[in-house]
């Protein structure tokens, strides 16, 4: 991930609904989530979440596909941990035991956030 992907990514990050949205679709796993679900989940007006997604996915952050009549909206983990690695890419100074705290946050489970949500 370069810099302007960064930029990009925690902007879109840095508005409140949108931060919701993308924590409750990584719950959610690969599966992802209808937009109408979506909406319920994070107590936001279809519409208003419709806008929200928009610029979630133009970040790069989600994605989505059309299962009939529905579009699943899915985290983009890739890209979550581009931005994750982005940050921590100039870690540590040579020590990788100062990072470790970070590495285990990042392997906790979905439950334990599912929690956190509700």
């Amino acid at each position: 991930m370069d810099q302007r992907q960064a930029l990009s990514a925690f902007a879109a990050l840095s508005q409140e609904t949108r931060l919701h949205i993308v924590r409750v679709l990584v719950v959610a796993g690969p599966d992802g989530m209808a937009a109408g679900m979506v909406a319920e989940k994070t107590a936001v007006s279809p519409s208003n979440v419709s806008f929200h997604l928009k610029e979630l996915e133009r970040s790069g952050l989600i994605s989505q596909k059309r299962e009939s009549r529905s579009i699943i909206y899915t985290a983009n983990y890739n890209a979550l941990g581009g931005l994750i690695r982005f940050l921590m890419e100039d870690c540590c100074a040579g020590n990788p035991e100062i990072c470790a705290p970070v590495a285990a946050v990042a392997a906790c489970c979905g439950p334990k956030v599912e929690e956190k949500l509700q």
